[in-house]
């Protein structure tokens, strides 16, 4: 059975869509962009602290979930511009630092709110 997932500690979803989904197994996240829990856009932040946001708001929606970063499977980093991703793998190592999941990371043509970043996850619920 579905379940939708919502926190305060993330960012409403700002389309037709939940921050995350459940069946008591699974949990799979909606994108996260570095948008603060109030509202703020970090879209002029460098690389480094836009994934850092975009990270605790999935670290937030997981949380909720009853997931936690060890527990993700899968994650799918966006990249608005594939050359940053050094400067994103950087920060984002520091939030799987054992057993880290399997990613694909892409550049896409545009992300929402002209964002450098946005990432996703697929965990299991513990």
């Amino acid at each position: 059975m579905k379940e939708t997932v919502h926190t305060d500690a993330a960012p409403a979803a700002v389309g037709a869509y939940s921050q995350a989904t459940t069946n008591g197994d699974l949990v799979f996240t909606a994108g996260q962009i570095p948008l603060t829990p109030d509202g703020d856009l970090l879209d002029d932040a460098s690389i480094a602290d836009q994934t850092e946001q975009a990270l605790d708001n999935l670290v937030a929606v997981l949380d909720e979930a009853g997931a936690e970063p060890a527990d993700v499977l899968k994650t799918t980093v966006f990249l608005a511009d594939i050359d940053d991703f050094d400067e994103m793998n950087e920060t984002y190592a520091g939030y799987f630092e054992e057993s880290p999941p399997a990613r694909s990371a892409v550049q896409a043509g545009a992300l929402p709110k002209g964002a450098g970043v946005e990432i996703e996850a697929v965990a299991v619920v513990e």
